[in-house]
């Protein structure tokens, strides 16, 4: 749908407010009031079929009395009466609704029913809709002006648009904004979704020049592959910040593969932000520090930053909170320091941070901070100051004002005391420039915005196309589907993908002892023994490996332990056939994986691997498909990364390798949808590209319906 048809519910000409109310103190009354106050630009009509007159303006029984066109209808009527004023507001040609009447969805079946038939109306009729059990929008454009929430604080305006699913957040939001001194271009609290939703509001603020910096507040999504296709094309034009809620789970569903096991409910949500240059902050106070940020303050260049202070103790946290953010607090240049140590007392020290100690004025601020603006080498500055009882916070205030006008580098500052008791405090937000109580927050705030750099300098990846026998795994999957087993692993595992070119471990199966020792004089030694039965996913687990095999003698001594410890007695359980394997050595264990979820589809997974993969959970995951880069990036972003490019003097592996099978991988999964899960783990990644194999594996296929 066209986005300018959402200019109905933000840009209307006329509203009419059904429902609206003479009592004081309730939702009707305090909506038109909230649309007067705030001077909309255009005509407003209060409905109510019991008062002639409300808030000093003419009312109307009903819209369809309502003389003039209308192009946005507020609702708040009982629950019951809304669909029959959704019908009349269609007959009257309104186009758009805001209905914040709650007892829809959100109370069961019969709500959720009632709520569809409304929908289906508003659809009939051509209008949009927004909510049900919303808290209302606002557009504080000067040729707007209009608020129609029940918010008792009246929003500034600004340059950011606003979407909440959450209506009780909306007055904090709003008050909390005003407090920082943040304004909104557009607000919106979506409610129930049932017709707009957050992906609505994206593409209609995609090149809204009136919107250059979007919020977010999700619980839930609708539909994440249409969110991720937007924000992609968003973020590269401006941020978007996201606080989604729901990060942990009372229960998780039973999976049976290691990549099941570590793909907790918000894994997705993180691969997903990632891969579409989305923001993510943990709370609603995270998301205002770096809004402030960002609303502010040009994108760092780099992610050096320079720190000034007047005490070491601040000095340390800001410094180790850059540090574990991924910024970096370098040396500063030696032109850098000499100017500094000219100019600065003797006990100042003009290493990075730079401590002007605890008597240091306004003067001493002042050079610092042209020092290190003049150094082209440093990204961004984080000027701390600890109020002594000496020194007017306001004194130190208009230096950082009069340095800041004069240069386009990123600033933060700290002023370590409540605003409200900074003396001078409203001449930073008056100057745009952001203000902190704690270090870590800048910090923080900064190494967000080195990020979003990043993604928008980030060139787009290649999926690519690999070869791969697809006939040969169909043929796998189907005779499995048929004959009613859903779990894959040995050999039919290895075998599937070898199909699509992964590399594997020569195997051989065996049934008997003399079979296992003549297969293995045919491999070659070392070897690896392991049982061979698709209903043990985990063998290690319950001792059905065993390795190190090297020579006839061990064979036959391996293959007895397993049978006679595996069978228990029990005839119809007893293992009879083992997968003997060449056994790898030098390289490193990694783990590549799938598993589907149910919001987000298939979400791919590389990491270390090995018997530790549950316990150590170093691993990462992207959503599919795979492009290149993103390969590239779940590779790069796992903790013992370094292991892979050499460590100690031990060689790098073959990377390429690894990005490739990640793309094969990919195109398999997007190949063949009746894959839920799987596994290849170990997969030995080793310096030599004819020495990189996959080792084991184990795929779960999707039952049958």
């Amino acid at each position: 749908m066209h986005d300018r048809e959402l200019d109905a519910i933000f840009r209307p000409r006329s509203i009419a407010v059904i429902g609206a109310s003479t009592k004081k103190h309730t939702i009707g009354r305090e909506i038109l009031h909230s649309i007067i106050d705030f001077e909309f630009n255009g005509k407003v009509f209060p409905v109510n079929p019991k008062a002639p007159v409300i808030h000093s303006i003419k009312a109307y029984s009903t819209i369809l009395d309502v003389p003039d066109a209308v192009d946005l209808a507020i609702i708040i009527v009982p629950r019951d009466h809304v669909k029959r004023v959704v019908e009349q507001c269609g007959d009257k040609g309104v186009k758009g609704l805001v209905i914040i009447t709650a007892g829809f969805k959100e109370t069961g079946p019969a709500g959720a029913k009632l709520e569809q038939e409304i929908l289906e109306v508003a659809r009939s009729y051509g209008m949009r809709m927004i909510g049900p059990n919303c808290f209302g929008v606002l557009n504080t454009e000067p040729n707007v002006q209009m608020d129609t929430t029940f918010s008792k604080v009246r929003s500034l305006p600004g340059r950011i648009g606003f979407v909440s699913q959450s209506g009780a957040l909306g007055q904090v939001i709003i008050e909390y904004a005003r407090n920082l001194g943040l304004g909104f271009s557009m607000f919106a609290s979506v409610g129930n979704k049932a017709d707009i939703s957050g992906n609505d509001l994206l593409r209609y603020w995609q090149d809204d020049p009136s919107v250059e910096l979007i919020l977010l507040y999700l619980e839930n999504f609708g539909d994440p592959r249409t969110f991720t296709q937007i924000a992609r094309q968003v973020t590269k034009k401006k941020p978007i910040i996201c606080v989604k809620s729901g990060r942990t789970t009372p229960g998780a569903r039973a999976v049976s593969s290691h990549t099941g096991a570590l793909a907790n409910l918000d894994v997705g949500v993180d691969a997903l932000f990632d891969q579409c240059g989305v923001l993510r902050v943990d709370s609603i106070e995270e998301m205002f520090d770096l809004a402030l940020a960002l609303s502010s303050q040009p994108i760092p260049k780099n992610n050096k930053v320079a720190i000034i202070t007047n005490a070491g103790g601040p000095a340390i946290l800001a410094t180790d909170a850059c540090v574990n953010w991924g910024l970096e607090v370098p040396r500063l240049k030696e032109t850098t320091k000499r100017f500094l140590r000219q100019h600065l007392p003797e006990q100042a020290s003009v290493e990075n941070p730079i401590d002007l100690i605890a008597s240091a004025g306004p003067e001493g601020y002042s050079l610092a901070l042209e020092a290190v603006m003049k150094d082209d080498s440093i990204g961004s500055v984080l000027a701390i100051f600890v109020p002594p009882v000496m020194i007017d916070p306001k004194a130190i205030i208009d230096v950082i004002v009069e340095v800041r006008k004069r240069y386009e580098k990123t600033l933060l500052t700290c002023f370590m005391g409540p605003a409200e008791v900074i003396h001078g405090s409203e001449g930073l937000l008056q100057n745009r420039i952001p203000m902190y109580i704690f270090p870590e927050a800048a910090a923080k705030a900064l190494a967000d915005m080195v990020k979003y750099r990043r993604w928008v300098e980030k060139k787009p990846g290649k999926t690519g196309k690999y070869p791969g026998d697809r006939l040969k795994v169909s043929d796998i999957i189907e005779k499995s589907l048929e004959s009613g087993k859903t779990r894959l692993v040995g050999e039919e595992a290895l075998e599937l993908f070898g199909a699509y070119r992964i590399p594997i471990a020569a195997y051989a199966l065996a049934t008997k002892q003399a079979e296992a020792v003549t297969r293995a004089e045919k491999l070659g030694y070392p070897l690896v023994m392991k049982i061979n039965k698709p209903e043990v996913l985990h063998k290690t687990d319950i001792g059905g490996v065993i390795v190190d095999i090297r020579n006839a003698k061990e064979v036959k001594t391996a293959y007895g332990k397993l049978i006679k410890s595996l069978s228990r007695g029990k005839k119809k359980q007893r293992v009879t056939e083992v997968l003997l394997q060449q056994m790898l050595r030098g390289g490193v264990e990694t783990v590549f994986g799938m598993t589907q979820d149910p919001s987000f589809g298939p979400l791919m997974m590389f990491g270390l691997g090995g018997i530790y993969v549950e316990v150590m959970k170093d691993v990462s995951f992207k959503i599919h498909p795979l492009t290149d880069k993103d390969a590239e990036e779940m590779i790069q972003s796992v903790r013992g990364y370094p292991l892979l490019t050499g460590f100690r003097g031990s060689k790098p592996v073959d990377m390429e390798i690894l990005k490739e099978i990640l793309l094969r991988l990919s195109q398999l999964v997007g190949d063949f949808p009746e894959i839920e899960e799987f596994d290849i783990n170990p997969f030995f990644a080793a310096p030599e590209r004819a020495q990189c194999k996959a080792v084991d594996a184990r795929i779960i296929l999707k039952s049958p319906k």
